[in-house]
């Protein structure tokens, strides 16, 4: 995916591009990890779309969750959910900052020529 070390660096057109493309990734990711959680809550919570989308938000956010829940498969699903919230987390982080960290190291590592 990304250029070896001995090839040079990207133009920066090409770099904020890899950006983008990166960025969208993460966005659209989000957007399904948060639809998850929006449904999620509002079959399993019985909560209302508003709500459901306030608690996945605020749970995929790392905020904790607003609205307590009444049965067991909601509270079972707001724990796992929670849980891939925090893993999910970390991996959009990475994602957003994978460009940069390689851009950094690669141009550290480039075998001078001259």
């Amino acid at each position: 995916m990304y250029e070896h070390r001995k090839k040079p660096l990207l133009s920066k057109a090409l770099f904020f591009r890899r950006v983008l493309v990166h960025t969208l990734y993460s966005f659209i990711a989000i957007v399904v990890a948060l639809g998850i959680g929006v449904i999620g809550y509002h079959w399993l919570g019985e909560l209302s779309w508003v709500d459901s989308i306030l608690n996945a938000s605020m749970i995929l956010g790392g905020m904790g969750p607003v609205d307590s829940l009444q049965s067991d498969a909601a509270k079972l699903f707001s724990s796992g959910y929670a849980l891939f919230s925090g893993l999910f987390f970390i991996g959009i982080a990475t994602l957003l900052v994978g460009p940069f960290a390689h851009r950094l190291l690669h141009s550290l590592h480039m075998d001078d020529e001259s």
